[in-house]
């Protein structure tokens, strides 16, 4: 036997023998498709309301999310009946894959329509604070793209208009509501499948494509920063997997290592949270997707809790699947693969609309959307600058 092979054997032998049997027993298989009671998926999602019962306009197409917004509203059962948007060729291709919404003549007709109880919007990011206040103050409820603000005086002013009028300000914080794995790990963790959650990690690349981008992504005060921007996704998911009531930041950063020729931007964040409750979270966000990955980005979350731990990868299982929504759990019982695709739906978006008509909050609560929202931007302000 040569030194590397002694070495070699020496190692693994020293490491299995400080393995308790039962854990041994178990290092050499594979996680398994899960079989349990725990893993058993009810009948997905279907409409909550018959057609004309909820009816719902969208405004404002600056972000290409607006088409996922409003199909899932359209899927749970939401009747779209018009729509406005001032750039001629957003507005045409908005038409064309919505053919029964009326092209309205302009903001005010859709916010003086009393049949419409909510508008969809995913406009430039610094201006869908002030577009939410105008919808609320018309008495409809707003449910805009993330990220929802650039500031923290437009999260005031939105917090000050919903207690004044009564109405809902709604996020479409998608990595997690329109996410498959995501949602079906809030269900497992709500019913205590890992205990007490005591940290989540978030890895959120995103793939830029600069040629596909408008002109107002790479300003700084039009896109609020990396935090902000992708940031509230993840920041959203430490509410949701941990229960927090408020948090504080510990730690933040931003970069921009490779775009000089967008001085404003910023390629690279990350940030480390403390919950209320003592919980943490670490995000890492960047734009820096290689282009074989099939995906626009593998994002990937791991939750640690006192009896287990999940890992999500959402878009893809890199060099195996294409498809996403993998879960990965294991507990004290076994190692277990969850694949979710096509198998849990996207219950966010009816739960919304049954909270519009009800004036109930399952869907999420105003204070989780707002808190997502006020991490992010703390999380922003608080970032030192480590490169560009």
């Amino acid at each position: 036997m040569n030194r590397r092979d002694f070495l070699t054997t020496s190692t693994a032998t020293l490491a299995a023998a400080s393995l308790p049997a039962h854990i041994l027993a178990q290092t050499a298989e594979p996680a398994k498709p899960a079989t349990d009671s725990r893993f058993q998926f009810g009948p997905k999602p279907g409409p909550v309301v018959k057609p004309g019962e909820f009816v719902f306009s969208a405004v404002h197409f600056d972000h290409n999310h607006i088409d996922g917004m409003v199909n899932s509203l359209v899927a749970a059962g939401g009747t779209i009946k018009s729509f406005y948007e001032p750039d001629a060729t957003k507005a045409a291709a908005f038409a064309k894959k919505n053919p029964h919404a009326k092209a309205a003549a302009s903001l005010q007709e859709i916010l003086d329509d009393k049949e419409v109880k909510l508008v969809a919007a995913a406009a430039v990011t610094s201006e869908r604070g002030p577009l939410g206040c105008k919808v609320m103050e018309a008495g409809k409820d707003y449910f805009t793209d993330k990220a929802p603000f650039t500031t923290l005086a437009q999260l005031e002013q939105a917090r000050a208009v919903v207690q004044k009028t009564g109405k809902k300000y709604m996020v479409c914080y998608s990595e997690r509501l329109s996410n498959e794995s995501a949602m079906y790990a809030t269900d497992l963790i709500q019913g205590g499948a890992i205990g007490r959650v005591l940290q989540v990690i978030n890895l959120a690349p995103h793939r830029l494509s600069p040629k596909t981008r408008p002109a107002w992504f790479w300003v700084r005060e039009k896109f609020g920063g990396i935090l902000c921007d992708i940031g509230s996704h993840q920041f959203e998911q430490f509410v949701a997997y941990t229960g927090i009531k408020s948090g504080s930041v510990l730690h933040a950063s931003i970069a921009n290592y490779a775009h000089p020729e967008y001085p404003e931007f910023e390629d690279f964040g990350d940030a480390n949270l403390l919950g209320d409750n003592g919980a943490t979270q670490y995000a890492r966000l960047d734009w820096f997707t290689p282009d074989a990955v099939t995906a626009f980005g593998d994002g990937r979350t791991f939750i640690l809790g006192t009896k287990g731990f999940i890992e999500l990868r959402k878009y893809l299982d890199i060099t195996r699947e294409r498809g996403g929504s993998h879960l990965y759990l294991a507990d004290d019982k076994a190692m277990s693969y969850v694949n979710c695709a096509g198998k849990v739906g996207y219950k966010y978006y009816g739960q919304l609309i049954l909270d519009v008509l009800n004036r109930t909050e399952n869907a999420m609560t105003q204070h989780h959307a707002f808190l997502a929202a006020e991490l992010s931007l703390k999380a922003q302000a608080a970032a030192k600058r480590i490169a560009g």
